[in-house]
């Protein structure tokens, strides 16, 4: 059931990926440019994306929350840790900077490369390779 219940929602996350044009890094930097409110070329459809995730996650939380066992069965352990660290800060300055700059984050990423694009390929092999790189340091822990 768990498999079935993460093929839906998976198949669900890529064609709102799709639909929104979230895989596309070029929507995605028109989000990120906030410099271009001022002459109207801003685009605000992030925020809309952003806030469709936020609408369904907060009830599902409210209900997980107090929860040992999730509804298609297995350990349900939802993250208690809400320390802001000096790992967290440069993680997420490292992430933003990544994201900023090309556009992409890990999900949509994934989720372009059923187009084949050469860039979208190099950039997934050199998440996977920081990745790697960072684990590889202990930076995981």
């Amino acid at each position: 059931m768990r498999i079935i219940v993460s093929l839906i929602c998976g198949t669900i996350f890529g064609f709102g990926l799709y639909i929104s044009a979230m895989i596309d890094p070029q929507k995605v930097l028109g989000f990120l440019d906030i410099w271009a409110i001022a002459d109207g070329g801003w685009d605000p459809s992030l925020a809309f994306v952003m806030g469709g995730g936020l609408a369904v996650a907060i009830p599902i939380f409210q209900f997980a929350k107090n929860r040992t066992e999730a509804v298609c069965g297995g350990e349900m352990s939802l993250p208690t840790n809400r320390a802001i660290t000096t790992k967290l800060v440069v993680g997420g300055l490292l992430f933003g900077t990544g994201w900023g700059l090309v556009g992409y984050c890990p999900g949509p990423a994934l989720s372009a490369l059923a187009f084949g694009h050469t860039d979208t390929i190099i950039f997934v092999v050199a998440m996977i390779a920081g990745m790697g790189g960072a684990r590889a340091m202990g930076l995981n822990k």
